[in-house]
């Protein structure tokens, strides 16, 4: 059930989101367990040591985020929790959702219904100009516009939707401009639109960024529409997170002989909506706008404790779990059976060897060596 945070609750929230090491599926398994921020901020360092952590863990200081968060407040803009009513609904059904998102400009776009344009950044003329077309027309029908304000056809998406309204997805804090040549249009959705990020305040964009600003974009969005993309490109790899949200995908073909058509042509052959004009995905998508998204269905087990299991054969269970891991990413539920434990136990385990920065997760609940 939404709640607003309290200030305390908020300057956990965010400590333990700044922690090295606690991304969204951390974050989350930490939250089931002790149900509180502050009870897992406590409890990180023993945890940590227990996985096998090589360096005395540290938390972020308690003054770095309450500066944070008066910096944020002070220019008039909003930090907002998973938990809280007004987190955007579509992140919020996400499995896990992004622990907290920072916002600047219009949050009240963020309630409303959004289609994602992704695409080049290398794009043709007639590609950005097809994607500035599709935004306008899409925005005519009350659509949100989400992108990532690359450039190319991100910039060419922002640019036709800035009078009806377009939020930028950001890959650093949001208040880092990048490409710095994108400043102009950056003022003008500040001005018109918002700008969100998951990053701290400041912070640089780097290359292990840009997929977490990718599964935003496509979070927020009913559907995304890819205009033009090479093959294992950026844009696609938003498109792949589409589709394990359940999104709608669409594409706008082009020629077998440009490069930028690889991506979106095979999406089409995939399934993917082939997308001449703005009506391609109005026809779709309008008998879902004004509804609510799909939660997550709660099949994947959460590392609520089992304490007695974990401390009769705590050896053995990590021991175990261990031996299955490999640098290959292994599932979960192939962890779990070998070791014989309760599953929560050995979410336990994997949670510790992640705070250790032994293991890491990836996407749909992989998990390998570092």
């Amino acid at each position: 059930m939404a709640r607003k945070l309290d200030d305390k609750e908020r300057r956990d929230w965010l400590r333990l989101a700044r922690t090295e090491n606690v991304g969204p599926v951390t974050f989350a398994g930490l939250m089931a367990r002790f149900s509180s921020a502050g009870a897992a901020l406590s409890e990180l360092p023993c945890l940590a040591a227990r996985g096998g952590g090589a360096k005395k863990f540290v938390l972020p200081p308690e003054n770095d985020v309450a500066r944070e968060i008066e910096d944020l407040s002070r220019l008039g803009w909003r930090l907002i929790a998973s938990c809280e009513p007004d987190f955007p609904s579509g992140l919020a059904a996400l499995d896990p959702p992004p622990p907290l998102i920072c916002v600047l400009g219009h949050t009240s776009l963020l309630q409303r219904d959004m289609v994602a344009i992704v695409g080049a950044r290398n794009a043709s003329a007639l590609g950005r100009k097809l994607a500035f077309t599709l935004a306008q027309d899409l925005g005519n029908a009350n659509l949100v516009i989400a992108s990532g304000l690359a450039r190319g056809i991100d910039s060419a998406a922002h640019e036709g939707a800035l009078q009806s309204g377009t939020v930028a997805v950001v890959a650093g804090g949001v208040d880092v401009v990048y490409p710095p040549e994108n400043q102009k249009l950056y003022d003008a959705i500040l001005a018109e639109g918002a700008i969100i990020s998951e990053m701290r305040f400041g912070e640089a964009p780097q290359a292990r960024h840009f997929p977490r600003r990718n599964r935003l974009i496509s979070g927020l969005s009913r559907g995304l529409v890819v205009v033009e993309a090479a093959e294992r490109s950026g844009s696609l790899i938003s498109a792949n997170y589409a589709l394990e949200q359940g999104r709608e995908i669409f594409a706008v073909p082009g020629s077998p002989l440009d490069p930028r058509a690889k991506g979106p042509n095979r999406l089409i052959r995939n399934g993917a909506t082939l997308t001449e004009s703005a009506e391609d995905v109005l026809a779709v998508l309008r008998p879902m706008l004004g509804s609510g998204f799909a939660e997550p269905d709660g099949s994947e087990v959460k590392a609520t404790p089992d304490t007695g299991a974990l401390e009769q054969e705590a050896d053995r269970i990590r021991r175990a779990v261990e031996e299955a891991l490999s640098p290959a990413p292994v599932h979960v539920d192939e962890l779990i059976r070998p070791t014989g434990a309760p599953a929560s136990v050995v979410l336990t385990v994997l949670l510790e060897l992640e705070l250790a920065v032994r293991c890491r997760r990836s996407t749909g609940n992989f998990v390998a060596w570092n």
